[in-house]
């Protein structure tokens, strides 16, 4: 049989017997094929009301949509005791991909925010080299720079789970959202100390900062002429204040306490000041009563941002996917296990490119609930072959009064009802 194609392509006895079809199942409903069909509302009211009427005016400086205001940093409860000191945690339950905006990144500050304004703030480089050099930031911005994505951690990161003797039920962002992942934009510190010419015998550098407390860290010089710069750019643009504006020193995977903000001074010498933060509070007591000082690196770590503390999930059961970040102060990210029977076992979680050195890796994998109680965990492994230990034995290795670099498995409990929330496993 050959069919000839209608008006829209359709063979002609198709037309027909649609058109049949049509009129008999009008007939069997006890309709009538030709009655009009009832009238529809205008196209216009079936719009949704954002294509009714012309949009509203863009800004100078884009902002997140107004439905978003809810994600904020979050503000550590601050005491008379601790005026000047202030912790702003970035809400890691929100986060999906591996940069953090600038908005939401975490800061600590010990003294405040200091004003600063660009055209009087300068860099010193000085002590045990043979040119004392002075860099206005006008000058600094003629040097060849770098950019380079890095995490950046406070020492002092998922302190409650370290020194809490019962889970606190919080969100990841209070628990561990001292630590965010940008791009950093700056001049490396090579440029300006070979400049500057180093002398014999030199071997540490005291970076300090324009702060009222004027902080002040002690650093090897060969990490520094490895690794670190001098940044000036966050995420593409000029550094906020609470990220040391105008320019703060950056070492990567390095302590957040290092990275001096609004650094104004680096003194070269042959040992280090032993400043009051590099001897006190930012020295960790081993569980045998010695001092591990000096502690730069952050070790490897990671978290499972979704689900997480306080959330619930939708339905009793099904598909979710689990996801998370992971880290490490000593390189790459080589794996990450995923458990959601509190350890018993483990699965291998797929890692998103990019995987950078010394940055933030986002790790997923599908999960299939039951609707059971389930307690979810991960552990990362870098490259150098170090993995998370598990909390009983970080606590074994450090002092009770010890929280610094904690970086033992987070784990979360998912009840029957959805609802999840922080426990120790």
């Amino acid at each position: 049989m050959t069919f000839k194609p209608g008006r829209k392509g359709l063979p002609t006895h198709r037309r027909a017997f649609l058109g049949g079809g049509l009129a008999m199942g009008m007939a069997a409903l006890g309709g009538d094929a030709t009655a009009a069909a009832p009238a529809s509302p205008p196209l216009a009211a079936r719009m949704p009301d954002s294509m009714k009427t012309l949009g509203g005016a863009d800004l100078a400086y884009g902002q997140p949509s107004v439905h978003e205001q809810a994600v904020q940093r979050l503000a550590h409860p601050s005491t008379a005791q601790t005026a000047g000191f202030a912790i702003w945690r970035t809400p890691l339950q929100h986060q999906r991909g591996i940069i953090t905006p600038s908005g939401l990144h975490f800061s600590v500050h010990h003294n405040g925010l200091p004003d600063i304004a660009p055209d009087r703030h300068a860099l010193m480089v000085h002590g045990l080299v043979k040119r004392p050099l002075r860099f206005d930031l006008e000058r600094l911005l003629r040097y060849p720079m770098v950019s380079r994505i890095h995490f950046l951690e406070c020492a002092g990161n998922s302190a409650t789970n370290a020194l809490s003797p019962t889970a606190m039920n919080q969100t990841l962002g209070d628990l561990a959202g001292e630590v965010s992942c940008a791009e950093w934009t700056g001049v490396p510190l090579s440029y300006l100390l070979n400049e500057a010419g180093l002398k014999e015998g030199a071997t540490w550098v005291v970076a300090e900062g324009a702060d009222g407390g004027s902080h002040a860290r002690s650093l090897p010089l060969s990490a520094l002429l490895k690794d670190g710069f001098v940044a000036l750019y966050q995420n593409g643009e000029r550094l906020r204040p609470s990220q040391g504006y105008p320019m703060r020193l950056f070492m990567p995977g390095w302590e957040g306490n290092v990275n001096v903000k609004w650094l104004h001074r680096l003194e070269v010498t042959d040992q280090p000041a032993y400043t009051k933060d590099e001897s006190g509070l930012y020295a960790q007591v081993l569980d045998n009563g010695q001092i591990e000082r000096f502690a730069f690196h952050m070790d490897v770590k990671s978290v499972i941002t979704h689900p997480s503390g306080l959330q619930t999930l939708p339905e009793a059961r099904g598909f979710y996917e689990i996801g998370g970040l992971a880290w490490s102060g000593h390189g790459r990210i080589a794996k990450v296990e995923v458990s959601v029977d509190g350890g018993k076992s483990w699965a291998l979680a797929q890692l998103h490119a990019p995987v950078l050195d010394r940055a933030f890796t986002r790790f997923t994998v599908p999960w299939q609930w039951d609707g059971k109680k389930a307690t979810l965990m991960s552990r990362a492994t870098d490259e150098q072959g170090r993995s998370q230990p598990a909390r009983s034995e970080w606590k074994r290795k450090y002092a009770m009064q010890s929280f610094h670099h904690y970086n033992a498995v987070q784990a979360w409990r998912v009840g029957t009802d959805g609802r999840v929330e922080n426990v120790y496993a």
